[in-house]
Parts: C-alpha cells; sequence; structure tokens
C-alpha cells in the first residue's frame, strides 16, 4: 500500500537468528515510543520497558506462543522494506504499527470465568484459538487504515497457519467506550461477546505478571469491573 509520502508494508516478524537482533532493534524503537506517546494504551509503563537488554527484546520476539505483525513505513524516495522485516540500513524504513497474535491455546486455558457470559469453547479437535492483542499505531499514521490492514494481514496468516482445525475463534478485549478501536474491529467481522476484568484481560494477553502490580496500584476494581468488552471472530480455513 501507498500514500503520497510512504509506501506501507505488512509482515510478521520471523524469528530466525539471521535478523532477530535487528527485528529487536526495529521492536524496540517503536515499543518504546508508543509507550512514551500513549502510556494510557498499555498495562506496562516506559519505565519498565526502557530498562529491557537486548535479550530481553529478543526474548519477547521469539516466544512460542506469540505471533508479533508490524507496518513498516517507507518514505517514497528509498527502498521498500521486504515482507520479512529487513531492510536496507539507509532505506529510512520505520515501524510504526504492531498487533500480536497469542495461541493456540487449549479450550481449558483460553476460557473466561462465566461471569465474563463468554461463548462456549468448542471441542480442541474442532477449533483453533487464539488470543489479538496489543495493537497501536503511531499517531502521526493514523486515519489511514492502516491498523485494520495489520490486523487483516495477521488474520490472512492464521488462514494460513496450517490446515486443521478448520475453525479458528479469534478473541480480543477491548477498553469499552474507545468507539473507535470497538468500530474497526467490527468492520474486521468481530462480534461482542461478552465482558472481562483488567485481571481477566491481563491472564488473557499472557500478561500474569503485572496482576498483582495492577491490584496494588488500583486495588479491587480490577478484579470487580467488567470493563472491557470481549469480542469474537470465526475464521474458517476450507
Amino acid at each position: 500500500m501507498t500514500s503520497p509520502d510512504f509506501t506501507y508494508t505488512f509482515f510478521r516478524i520471523p524469528k530466525d537468528e539471521a535478523t532477530i537482533r535487528a527485528s529487536a532493534a526495529q521492536y524496540r524503537a517503536l515499543r518504546l515510543e508508543a509507550l512514551q506517546v500513549s502510556p494510557g494504551s498499555f498495562s506496562s509503563t516506559h519505565a519498565i520497558e526502557s530498562a529491557f537488554t537486548e535479550d530481553d527484546w529478543i526474548a519477547r520476539l521469539t516466544v512460542p506462543d506469540r505471533e508479533v505483525f508490524i507496518c513498516a513505513a517507507t518514505p517514497m524516495t528509498s527502498t521498500t522494506a521486504s515482507p520479512s522485516g529487513s531492510e536496507n540500513a539507509n532505506s529510512g524504513t520505520q515501524w510504526i504499527a504492531q498487533v500480536t497474535l497469542r495461541g493456540p491455546s487449549p479450550a481449558d486455558q483460553f476460557a473466561l470465568p462465566a461471569a465474563a457470559n463468554p461463548p462456549a469453547q468448542r471441542p480442541d479437535s474442532e477449533e483453533e484459538r487464539w488470543q489479538m492483542l496489543s495493537l497501536f499505531t503511531l499517531p502521526a499514521y493514523r486515519g489511514r487504515g492502516l491498523g485494520a490492514q495489520l490486523c487483516q494481514a495477521a488474520l490472512d496468516w492464521l488462514r494460513e497457519y496450517r490446515a486443521e482445525p478448520n475453525t479458528v475463534q479469534v478473541r480480543l478485549i477491548v477498553k469499552a467506550g474507545n468507539d473507535v478501536t470497538v468500530n474497526l474491529y467490527r468492520r474486521l467481522g468481530f462480534e461482542d461477546a461478552g465482558r472481562a476484568t483488567l485481571v481477566e484481560a491481563l491472564i488473557a494477553n499472557g500478561d500474569e505478571e503485572l496482576v498483582e502490580v495492577v491490584r496494588k496500584t488500583h486495588g479491587a476494581v480490577v478484579d470487580e469491573q467488567r470493563q472491557g468488552l470481549v469480542m469474537v471472530m470465526r475464521l474458517r480455513r476450507n
């Protein structure tokens, strides 16, 4: 995709040793800028993540149950970023948006508590399950439909990930009242599927280590108030 100033490329970050250090540096730059400009969008903080080592960032990108997808912006006068995520060092390419998929997860680990009013889970043999999380676009690039295209690239990857099961459930949890993001997901085909607490959302996103931090910071409301809108879509592979 192009705009008057940039060409945009969407890709999954590969986990191979040949490119992972360069990818970790790009991802670190995007993540730290995001934490600075939109701190309210994340459970973590710039202070926490700016202390991460290179090995910490590499570990984040190589966790077996996570796949990170990127939108890269390349000035029209430069070489376009490759689909693998590697760029010419002089290309001026910047990673400007991300989204993560976590999975596949078995039904017993994926299910939310009954109080969240979630949809019934199908047997593992019939359905694969993934959590979508951490969608973010740098403010300077918003309003161009890049977030939706990035999510669609991730969903397309899921369809091709393997042949079976035929059905893939993709779930996300977004703060209720965030109408712009909720409408983006609805246009992609997600439907409302319950309400979650902040603690339930953290666990679903694989951020269990933050649970006690938010409990100490915000108190009992993080276990009681269901302010997270659960949204689900089911993809067919065949």
